[in-house]
């Protein structure tokens, strides 16, 4: 699907909470792009969330996306969890504040530009871009 951009991300934190970093190899046909940033005091799910936010944030124009993660929460949340904690007003289902709100807002505002697919791979398991997307995680995390 040559119009679709595929965006591989991957968090890491060292320490959960601790140093974190995120990383996304974004793919468009023969063309890629690395990016990876990171934060000192952090925790795994925030940097994976981050990862995602930034691969979408780095479109300069509405684009379909394919999302590969290997976070189930990120997965999950997105597909499953956010559209019943926006009608709640945030709140789980046992009406405590969702965890990492402000990240899962950007993100929410982020897709809505885009037409996203989502796509979970297992992690640490030999697939080619998930490992880079790791690589760049911990890069992110270092620097």
């Amino acid at each position: 699907m040559p119009d679709c951009v595929r965006a591989y991300t991957d968090g890491a934190c060292k320490g959960n909470p601790g140093p974190g970093g995120w990383g996304v190899l974004l793919r468009w046909g023969e063309v890629e792009k690395e990016l990876c940033g990171g934060e000192r005091a952090t925790t795994n799910n925030r940097m994976e969330l981050m990862a995602v936010i930034m691969a979408l944030e780095a479109m300069k124009r509405p684009t379909f996306l394919e999302i590969v993660t290997d976070s189930q929460y990120v997965k999950r949340g997105v597909e499953e969890w956010m559209p019943r904690w926006k009608r709640n007003g945030w709140r789980t289902a046992d009406r405590k504040p969702v965890k990492n709100r402000d990240l899962w807002e950007r993100l929410d505002s982020a897709i809505g530009a885009h037409q996203v697919r989502w796509k979970w791979v297992k992690g640490h398991a030999g697939h080619a871009e998930n490992e880079r997307a790791d690589r760049l995680a911990n890069r992110g995390v270092a620097g």
